[in-house]
């Protein structure tokens, strides 16, 4: 049984969004920033594939990430490192190439471990509240659940 996604607004700005893995801390961390790892979990459902990962992780450094559908539609998302603390943190900027929300958000991905459990927090801070709600109104937190399921069964096959 997987766990469920706890999504929370916080504040005007914010998203929060809370989920455990029966996975070590460090494995959990390799699943969010090896490129090898990351194409096999994010975004690839109902046909949609990673084929483009590219990840230079240091603070100051760039991720890349570009989705393609079976019709040859793309997604392509960037953003910049800002602070790493492995395998606990990683703060980075967001911003689409067809932005489907305003402006570029600020992304917190926490990792907490206890007995072999991690927590993942994922905090998303928005340059509006507008833009909050727009996303929060998105199928976004189906998406994630989704999306978490497939990393749940990754880390299962890692472990």
């Amino acid at each position: 049984m997987t766990n469920p996604l706890k999504v929370t607004p916080l504040g005007e700005l914010e998203i929060v969004m809370t989920r455990v893995f029966h996975a070590p801390r460090p494995l959990v961390f390799d699943c969010w920033t090896k490129p090898e790892l990351l194409q096999q979990w994010l975004g690839v459902r109902g046909g949609w594939t990673m084929p483009v990962c590219k990840i230079d992780l240091r603070v100051g450094g760039a991720y890349r990430y570009v989705w393609r559908n079976e019709g040859g539609n793309e997604m392509g998302v960037r953003g910049e490192y800002r602070k790493i603390i492995v395998p606990e943190l990683v703060v980075c900027t967001e911003r689409f190439d067809d932005p489907w929300y305003a402006g570029e958000a600020l992304i917190t991905n926490a990792l907490e471990e206890i007995a072999g459990t991690t927590t993942c927090t994922l905090t998303m801070h928005y340059e509006s509240r507008e833009t909050r709600d727009m996303v929060l109104a998105s199928p976004m937190e189906s998406g994630v659940a989704e999306g978490y399921a497939v990393l749940d069964q990754l880390l299962t096959k890692l472990a």
